[in-house]
């Protein structure tokens, strides 16, 4: 088994290399993130044929930007996962089927079972990043997961909340510093 880092490494080596139009890299990189992208779409979309299409977007998207990939920044894994954040709530707010005065129950909607495919979300990262959002406030965990994964604006999320915006980002912004240091931890 390989080491994290290494993972890390060999993920932001292949997207570098993606970054310069190399297809074998695109490909590898695909085999070993698609699955864990899926499970985000999967996760968000809650509809195997948007997750599916949202993904398609999402490595279409990558070989043209991969050029702009800093390592500096962020891992590969964190690059990647935070473009297909984006574009799963691109097409959550493109159909909005949740009316916005409708609260909705995250901790109930949750799926439990791995993602397919390859059980993408069963890996050391996700269960670690669980643990984290459990040791979150339970407002502080429901807003998180909220902000991103609902595809609904901060004021939005507050007048559902009933609290001011400045209080919903508060909220947000400590359970994003804890979650950081935990997860470093």
């Amino acid at each position: 088994m390989t080491a994290p880092t290494d993972d890390r490494d060999a993920l932001a080596g292949l997207l570098t290399r993606t970054g310069k139009r190399d297809q074998r890299a695109f490909a590898e990189l695909y085999r070993h993130t698609g699955g864990r992208l899926f499970g985000v779409c999967l996760r968000m979309l809650r509809d195997p044929g948007d997750a599916e299409e949202v993904l398609q977007e999402v490595f279409t998207t990558v070989w043209r930007r991969a050029d702009g990939f800093d390592p500096a920044r962020a891992s590969a894994l964190t690059w990647l996962v935070a473009l297909t954040r984006n574009k799963a709530i691109d097409r959550l707010r493109q159909r909005r089927e949740v009316p916005l005065d409708d609260p909705i129950d995250l901790d109930r909607m949750i799926d439990e079972r791995p993602a397919p495919p390859d059980d993408a979300e069963a890996s050391q990262d996700y269960v670690r990043l669980l643990k984290c959002l459990e040791a979150l406030e339970p407002k502080q965990r429901r807003s998180v997961r909220a902000a991103f994964f609902t595809g609904a604006t901060y004021n939005e999320l507050a007048a559902r909340c009933q609290v001011p915006l400045g209080t919903f980002k508060s909220w947000i912004r400590r359970g994003l510093i804890q979650l950081r240091e935990c997860l470093e931890s």
